[in-house]
């Protein structure tokens, strides 16, 4: 539901090119090389690429997380309104990549070194991503009606988690841009905790529950480790860029401490619910090895691939976590 920022996010370099080289569209300037045709299968690629796919964790794992916190609270799950709760999230986070990438091109932040070069190398056109992006979203609104249609939820509640969910995917780079004002961690600790957990798990129960919100925390706090950490390794292109991040305004020294906690926070929460409720609650401290090796490397500042390994992590853990809900005996949870 939340922008690719969370797993890809751009790099810039003194020599990138800046707005003023391009014309409003965030097109090349004239005169430069254009890329030639590729072949239909190189277009779906492109689209592939464009969606940043392996971001995807970070919408499912809250889909199943609220999907098994449903399950323990009800005794059963649908696996229609699963699967359609997971499309319908993914659709809008999706489309949320889409207007990361086009609202970043348009303002000169990619360039010919960066890792999202969909638009820059002109594989497609911005007015490819955006019609795709509406596709997207489009996409998302019908599954959003269809499990109206299956779900008891009332359709005022469905409407405000769903449309929250996706004013935040566009509004991370789109029309206020929160991503460049230093808020884009805010939106994405609502928007790929809570938000997603109460979503799914809502649709289930047709009901809206705060118990949600709060088993939503752990991986929340583990889903924001994947964009601090691409903040930081950014820091002095984005600096450069103009645009301001959490990571800017604390220093690298403070950004070390919050990367830490963000990791190991989770795992403090899952001791305390395995040793004072169930002990399938210890299921994600399988995943502490990778997130001391995480640690060490982040210390020692070699950021190469940090955000991939820290979202890797992050779908562990959360696999982890729904086994260890959904493995609980019945009523040994708090509020469930």
């Amino acid at each position: 539901m939340g922008p690719g920022e969370l797993a890809h996010k751009i790099s810039v370099s003194p020599e990138s090119p800046r707005g003023s080289e391009r014309n409003d569209c965030g097109a090349a300037p004239a005169g430069a090389e254009r890329a030639p045709p590729g072949t239909w299968r190189q277009k779906c690629a492109a689209y592939v690429l464009a969606l940043r796919p392996w971001s995807f964790s970070a919408s499912l794992t809250p889909v199943a997380l609220g999907s098994a916190l449903a399950y323990r609270a009800e005794g059963a799950l649908d696996p229609g309104l699963l699967v359609g709760s997971a499309v319908t999230v993914l659709a809008v986070h999706g489309a949320g990549n889409l207007v990361n990438t086009y609202y970043d091109f348009s303002k000169g932040i990619d360039h010919k070194k960066s890792d999202d070069r969909t638009l820059v190398d002109q594989i497609l056109e911005p007015q490819d991503v955006v019609r795709f992006g509406v596709f997207l979203y489009t996409v998302g609104c019908i599954c959003a009606a269809g499990l109206y249609a299956v779900s008891t939820l009332k359709l005022e509640h469905l409407a405000l988690i769903y449309f929250g969910g996706l004013s935040s995917s566009f509004l991370y780079t789109g029309g206020i841009g929160f991503k460049y004002v230093a808020l884009g961690d805010v939106v994405i600790l609502i928007t790929f905790g809570p938000l997603a957990v109460m979503f799914a798990h809502a649709v289930q129960v047709g009901y809206l529950s705060v118990s949600p919100l709060l088993y939503a925390v752990p991986l929340a706090l583990s889903t924001e480790a994947i964009l601090h950490s691409n903040n930081t390794r950014d820091m002095e292109s984005d600096r450069q860029a103009g645009i301001v991040t959490l990571a800017i305004l604390i220093g690298p020294a403070f950004s070390y401490v919050l990367y830490t906690v963000l990791l190991f926070l989770p795992y403090l929460i899952f001791c305390v619910l395995a040793t004072r409720y169930t002990i399938s609650m210890a299921l994600p401290l399988l995943t502490i090895p990778m997130a001391f090796s995480l640690e060490r490397q982040f210390r020692s500042q070699s950021f190469n691939k940090i955000p991939q390994r820290t979202a890797k992590l992050n779908l562990l853990l959360g696999l982890f976590y729904v086994f260890g809900i959904t493995l609980a005996p019945a009523g040994a949870l708090p509020k469930l």
